[in-house]
């Protein structure tokens, strides 16, 4: 495989239907302001994020360890993938080679799977913090928060390797991008949607659960001599959270169905309509900008840092 714009690519087969809606020029212009939109929030919002957390003492706790890895996660799309395939929007087709093609697919599988293995490890944290306080402090001690965040890339790389072993990255026109092809493998995409969304999504469900029973418990004063404390800021900050994963379920979980329905019924794949799967495609892409408004929206502490680094910047640029 040789890069440059006359590689040869494996495009992702889309049958005998002719992609006629790309074809009309506000479409064309929707997706690039949708993707030029999300890089432009996505770069600022997420440097903010991990500025905030390394100026800010009170935001170093080990939580917000996973925090700067889920910010790092989605900034990996926004500095590489997503301008080659708003490159691939424009010229409508892919102009970059096949290299970049594979690392394309591949830094976004790991943008992706490292984004909800991160959101599993907070909710895991918030989980122990609040329901388990009394063992927080060792369960989640600096050490063992840094050994957790490597697991977390070391399981997302684990997880993304074997798409390079089964040829699944390949350039599909209906996105303008080299992403996960949903037909390689009807079994492998249901281990994929099943051990990369629905497990670590059933997980984070599991522990938010548990979180929002004992504060209703807490708040009606059940059992009250038996029942820790939740304070004020301890519950925004995992609402903050809570939020965090629910706009991520809401915005992948479309994408994912319609795999696994695909993979399930293969002659589904003939009636899903295209705008309907580049929909999908574009609100999982938007999900990756919304993580640093959530902070800065919900947190105040995150909003405080945020008009802090915002005020420097502008008055050293005065």
């Amino acid at each position: 495989m040789v890069e440059g714009t006359d590689a040869p690519l494996k495009n992702i087969s889309t049958g005998n239907r002719d992609i006629k809606y790309l074809s009309f020029p506000w479409v064309v212009t929707l997706l690039s302001s949708v993707l030029i939109t999300t890089i432009v929030v996505d770069v600022l919002g997420n440097l903010l994020v991990i500025v905030s957390v390394f100026r800010n003492r009170k935001l170093r706790k080990a939580g917000n360890a996973f925090v700067v890895s889920l910010a790092i996660a989605d900034l990996l799309v926004a500095i590489y993938p997503y301008p080659l395939v708003l490159t691939a929007i424009f010229h409508d087709r892919w102009i970059a080679g096949d290299i970049h093609c594979q690392i394309s697919g591949f830094l976004m599988g790991l943008s992706v799977i490292g984004s909800i293995f991160n959101i599993t490890g907070i909710a895991i944290n918030r989980y122990c913090y609040i329901c388990h306080s009394l063992k927080y402090d060792k369960l989640f001690s600096n050490k063992n928060t840094v050994c957790y965040v490597i697991l977390v890339w070391a399981l997302t790389v684990l997880a993304i390797v074997p798409n390079w072993f089964v040829e699944s990255l390949q350039y599909d026109p209906r996105v303008f991008s080299c992403t996960f092809a949903q037909s390689v493998s009807s079994l492998y995409t249901i281990m994929v949607v099943v051990v990369h969304f629905i497990v670590p999504i059933g997980i984070v469900t599991y522990c938010y659960l548990r979180i929002w029973i004992l504060v209703i418990q807490v708040r009606r004063r059940v059992k009250p001599d038996s029942r820790p404390k939740i304070k004020p800021h301890d519950f925004r900050n995992f609402l903050t959270m809570f939020v965090v994963f629910v706009l991520f379920a809401v915005c992948w979980a479309p994408l994912n169905f319609i795999g696994l329905a695909v993979a399930i019924h293969p002659r589904l794949g003939q009636s899903i309509p295209e705008w309907l799967f580049t929909a999908s495609y574009f609100m999982a892409y938007f999900n990756s900008c919304l993580n640093g408004v959530i902070y800065g929206v919900l947190n105040h502490n995150f909003r405080k840092e945020y008009k802090r680094i915002v005020l420097a910047i502008f008055k050293f640029n005065c």
